[in-house]
């Protein structure tokens, strides 16, 4: 057996990959349709959407196969990705590369594979539509089209997912992006009994923004809080755009002194970009926080920092202050 090498942009494309947040979400129907037809269509038994991980290939769809993942080091889809054209093995037992892998002298004794790249917006490969079969045979030409052309259907769902999921305005996640996100976050940090904490954010006094320098300022404002948020909080915490002027986070193994440092630290970036920069307003905020108690869901720790956000904002309104984001 040999196994896959690894390809010249790998930090890059797992970056890539990994900022999908796509791995290890639920099945879906929109790609489940998809290797249907793919396993319909070339009358083979198993057909998957397959993404090549770290150290294994997940698989967020699969049809004809019972298990989610396998190690990467013995995957057919880490020799596809070196590629942008269709990889085909006719006869496993007959390939050097593959007679002794487990997975062709074990189950699912594969003995045919085909598989399309999938590439990511910016081109990177991050995974692959492929068929397997217990059988050999070959493709036509008909057939390679026929593959490439369900692997850019793979490849939309892919990007409308994103889309779906993001807030079009700041580019990070949208109400939706974060309920997946922070269900995942969730179950995650209660199998590691990790902490979890929520921070709600509102824009005080968002309306006069609009009023006095137009939406189009008002939309800035909110683009300017996103990219602050981005700045502080790290890539494993989930954020996002609520809806209007609202903002969440939702913070993963971080205790209470450590939530209590990282709110400082980004109060101090507001404060540092309020002193740099003049638009004729300051950026200020009302914030409220809830610690997961007895393993509660998202919806629960959302309503207690939201009550806790506007108690706060409450407290602190002034009639002589001047207006402020």
């Amino acid at each position: 057996m040999i196994a896959p090498e690894f390809p010249k942009d790998e930090a890059e494309r797992l970056n890539t990959l990994h900022a999908l947040k796509i791995l290890d979400t639920e099945p879906e129907e929109r790609f489940d349709r998809i290797t249907r037809m793919a396993k319909r269509m070339f009358g083979v038994p198993v057909s998957l959407v397959s993404l090549v991980d770290i150290e294994r290939q997940w698989f967020k769809s699969a049809q004809g196969l019972d298990v989610t993942e396998t190690p990467r080091d013995i995957s057919f889809c880490g020799h596809a990705i070196l590629s942008d054209d269709v990889f085909c093995v006719p006869n496993a037992l007959e390939d050097i590369r593959f007679h002794d892998n487990p997975l062709v002298t074990q189950g699912p004794e594969i003995r045919f594979y085909a598989a399309s790249p999938l590439k990511a917006a910016n081109g990177h490969n991050i995974g692959t539509l492929c068929l397997i079969d217990t059988k050999p045979h070959e493709l036509e030409d008909e057939d390679i089209q026929l593959l490439k052309d369900l692997a850019v259907m793979v490849e939309q769902e892919i990007a409308a997912m994103q889309l779906a999921t993001l807030d079009e305005l700041t580019l990070i996640s949208n109400r939706r992006g974060f309920n997946v996100l922070a269900n995942y976050a969730l179950h995650h940090c209660q199998r590691l009994q990790m902490d979890v904490t929520v921070l709600m954010f509102d824009l005080n006094h968002f309306k006069p923004i609009n009023d006095q320098f137009g939406h189009a300022e008002g939309d800035r404002a909110l683009v300017t809080f996103a990219n602050l948020l981005k700045r502080v909080f790290r890539e494993s915490d989930v954020f996002a755009r609520l809806g209007g002027d609202e903002f969440v986070v939702l913070l993963t193994g971080t205790d209470s002194a450590g939530t209590r440092t990282v709110m400082a630290r980004f109060a101090q970036e507001v404060e540092e970009f309020n002193r740099t920069t003049s638009r004729g307003y300051d950026i200020e905020y009302s914030v409220g926080l809830a610690h997961r108690q007895n393993n509660e869901p998202i919806d629960a720790m959302l309503a207690r920092a939201d009550a806790a956000m506007y108690a706060n904002k409450k407290a602190t309104r002034s009639p002589t202050r001047r207006f402020a984001i």
